[in-house]
């Protein structure tokens, strides 16, 4: 399958990895920011020297015309468009019970952005809708469509393989929770890897998100909260790397050290390639597996998963 992301082969291994890589969730917890706050927020990251990572903005299907009032009214009062061509925003679009009914309102807010004159422009490229049976996960493809990407979110407690193969026959791609606001909501490492081995398995590529805000799994706060609760969260370079393991040939048991590696001295990112301990992973292998497998990852910050990076030296 291949997908709308950007996938870049060339330059430092980190650019390979998250070229595109994050979807922007400010709309939700722990950020959960109002539409202003999340609209000036992903604007100031498209003008940065690091929207080479930024991906989509994610929005509820029902929130698209209050998230095109604010975005204009926004980008008119920065001037921002002045003299420069107008760059329309990449939307993610999540779907509720009302797959239809959300479809229709995706298709007339794209619609109404193609004949806009307004100084903001913004296109629905990709769904994401969940789905817990082979037949709901049928059903929902066919509202889609074959005219955007489409994300399925399955739970993957037990084998998710009969979910992962109804996606593969569907012809779209996977979508993992990996964690939340609370302990409870993070999935086991062996429930990761059944999901992992079995998208790649039927060649399926997905995206993950919730709890991925930091590169290496460890314990961290859950909530921005001075009192928030802590919890062991996974970290995004895991997640990417035990996909690339998969992809090379690697055994599940050895997927699951890696998604549960937690020193940054055993993950090392080079011009070429990565290295966790003994392995080693090309720029080429890495932009594979980000075509084919972990194409993205959502995150309700932007700035985090960069900074942590950066504080690791990896950046």
């Amino acid at each position: 399958m291949t997908t709308a992301h950007r996938v870049v082969r060339d330059g430092p291994a980190v650019r390979v990895l998250l070229a595109d890589a994050i979807d922007y969730a400010g709309l939700f917890p722990p950020a959960q920011l109002d539409m202003p706050g999340a609209v000036a927020e992903y604007a100031a990251y498209l003008d940065s020297a690091d929207s080479w990572a930024l991906g989509r903005f994610v929005v509820p299907a029902a929130r698209l015309a209050e998230l095109a009032d604010t975005a204009a009214a926004d980008a008119a009062a920065s001037r921002r468009s002045l003299g420069v061509a107008v760059r329309p925003w990449r939307l993610s679009a999540l779907l509720g019970p009302s797959v239809y009914q959300d479809m229709a309102l995706v298709h007339a807010f794209n619609a109404a952005q193609e004949e806009s004159g307004e100084a903001w422009l913004g296109r629905v490229d990709s769904i994401e809708v969940r789905a817990s049976t082979p037949d709901a996960v049928a059903a929902a493809a066919q509202a889609v469509g074959g005219s955007m990407q489409c994300f399925v979110e399955i739970p993957i407690a037990g084998d998710p393989r009969p979910l992962v193969r109804a996606i593969a026959a569907a012809a779209v791609h996977a979508k993992v929770r990996t964690g939340g606001t609370t302990p409870d909501a993070f999935p086991s490492s062996d429930d990761l890897v059944r999901f992992l081995v079995a998208c790649v398995s039927e060649r399926v590529a997905f995206k993950a998100t919730a709890g991925l805000h930091h590169p290496l799994r460890g314990d961290y706060a859950l909530t921005y909260a001075t009192d928030s609760a802590r919890g062991m969260m996974y970290g995004f370079l895991n997640l990417f790397l035990a996909s690339v393991l998969l992809q090379r040939g690697g055994d599940p048991a050895t997927a699951r050290e890696l998604i549960e590696e937690r020193s940054p001295d055993a993950v090392r990112l080079h011009d070429d390639g990565v290295s966790w301990r003994q392995h080693r992973f090309t720029n080429a292998q890495l932009a594979e597996a980000r075509q084919l497998a972990m194409v993205s990852f959502g995150s309700c910050s932007f700035r985090e998963p960069l900074d942590d990076l950066a504080a690791l030296g990896m950046l």
